[in-house]
């Protein structure tokens, strides 16, 4: 005898900028939608979008009882009077409707600052998706999605498995749940080199630490390697603006206990004290330009260059080239 299906919950708030935490937690509203109503229908749009009208028609019953799950995104950007009749809607909810509504946790408006706290009124299911930056965060995200693959990871395997991949969280959720599944649930610091087989040694992080050091010709080189083997542009992208936003904090910072600015900064002591070696060499006008190149790279690899591969070449070579620059 099959249990019956349990009853979805009508109101979620998915609260957050963390790309993929909200797509996981709309994901999740959806299966547990579907679990109970295997043909309900998905309807998203953007707050930006919804008319009064519209949300009215959204909500409305279907004629023929199937049930609907109702997203709206980028809450945050809500209208007072859309604001107004999502705030009725909550008093009287439809059966059978699951809204599920987006918000940044932000916003510019009063409607918008308030929509949280009223669904929270409204008892909405709360799933906070705050963006992760710090890294003492990104390394609980990969102890936990080890764990929920079934898998245990020690702590020099966090920190080999973050400084392989890098920090985007969908690389680091795949290689995490692959690693599991390929080590037998026991994953260490050798079983992420061996899994990665020299993409650990040649990787963003990599190009971007001869970069900053003014290594053209071994920027280069290593920038080919890393196309070569398949480093996604965005991960080169990603570590080198993150190495120059790094060595241009810790100059502001000027010299000090690295235990100490660790607070300051958000930083671990080890990438603090890295990046007090890094900056010798670098003046403010050379750390300026670099700002520029790698925020200019961060739009072309995202869709803004014909060819990504020489953008990217292109930026490591000047990002080394800054170096130079008082």
């Amino acid at each position: 005898m099959t249990a019956p299906a349990t009853t979805p919950a009508p109101l979620h708030l998915v609260l957050g900028e963390e790309e993929l935490l909200v797509e996981r937690a709309v994901r999740a509203a959806l299966d547990a939608t579907r679990r109970a109503d295997p043909a309900a229908e998905l309807t998203r749009i953007r707050v930006s979008e919804l008319t009064v009208p519209v949300l009215a028609e959204l909500v409305s019953p279907s004629l023929f009882s199937e049930g609907k799950v109702i997203v709206v995104d980028a809450a945050q950007d809500v209208s007072q009077e859309v604001a107004d009749a999502l705030t009725s809607y909550l008093a009287q909810p439809v059966d059978g409707v699951v809204l599920v509504v987006v918000h940044s946790g932000g916003g510019r408006s009063k409607a918008a600052k308030a929509l949280p706290a009223a669904l929270r009124k409204a008892g909405a299911v709360v799933t906070e998706c705050a963006k992760i930056t710090r890294p003492a965060d990104r390394e609980a995200f990969v102890r936990n999605e080890v764990r929920t693959a079934g898998g245990r990871i020690d702590a020099a395997g966090v920190t080999a498995l973050i400084d392989a991949v890098g920090s985007d969280l969908r690389e680091l959720a795949s290689a995490a749940a692959q690693l599991v599944a390929d080590s037998g649930g026991s994953v260490d610091e050798e079983a992420v080199r061996r899994y990665h087989r020299g993409r650990a040694d040649v990787t963003g992080f990599a190009v971007a630490e001869r970069a900053v050091a003014g290594d053209r010709a071994a920027a280069l080189e290593t920038v080919r390697w890393a196309q070569q083997i398949g480093v996604p542009h965005v991960l080169i992208a990603d570590a080198l603006a993150d190495a120059v936003r790094t060595i241009a904090r810790v100059a502001a910072a000027g010299r000090g206990n690295p235990n100490q600015l660790a607070g300051e900064l958000g930083m671990p002591p080890w990438k603090i004290r890295k990046a007090q070696g890094q900056v010798r060499g670098w003046g403010p006008d050379g750390l300026a330009d670099a700002m520029r190149i790698v925020a200019r790279l961060n739009a072309e690899v995202k869709g803004a260059a014909a060819d990504p591969d020489y953008a990217v070449e292109r930026a490591v070579l000047e990002v080394a080239a800054a170096k130079e620059t008082r």
